[in-house]
């Protein structure tokens, strides 16, 4: 069970761990068309978007601004669909720098965003009951 200060604690470090997945994007994306004969791929160059947007900035303001926290049904979730959807991003971008086709990659948006919908529904319809930071008050050891 998780007190109020653990749990701000755990969307941090998911946030901080979302940051450094948007890096790596960033610098997988940059070394991989630096060594791809000059043929770029938008889905390649802007796949460190989708975690930095969907993941580290949502996930700082929900915990640095006191909201309703994500339960981890939720949060699991809403990163599943951000690491399809990247996934997905990287895929494309491989498959446009090599000048090649494959059907299989319109499987990652939808599988991604079903995921990024279940996960809003899910805090949408279960994050109300869960107290903010501010409701949650520590009961003294008995």
């Amino acid at each position: 069970m998780f007190t109020s200060d653990e749990h701000t604690v755990s969307l941090l470090k998911t946030a901080l761990a979302h940051l450094c997945a948007a890096v790596f994007c960033a610098f997988f994306g940059a070394v991989y068309e630096r060594f791809s004969h000059e043929v770029y791929s938008y889905w390649m160059l802007y796949a460190f978007a989708l975690p930095l947007t969907l993941g580290a900035l949502p996930l700082l303001s929900l915990a640095l601004w006191g909201r309703t926290l994500p339960g981890r049904v939720s949060l699991w979730l809403w990163n599943a669909g951000i690491a399809a959807l990247t996934v997905g991003c990287i895929f494309r971008g491989v498959l446009e720098i090599y000048g090649t086709t494959n059907r299989l990659w319109a499987a990652y948006p939808i599988v991604g965003g079903a995921l990024l919908a279940l996960g809003l529904a899910s805090y949408l319809l279960f994050g109300w009951k869960r107290k903010t930071e501010r409701e949650i008050t520590v009961l003294p050891a008995a």
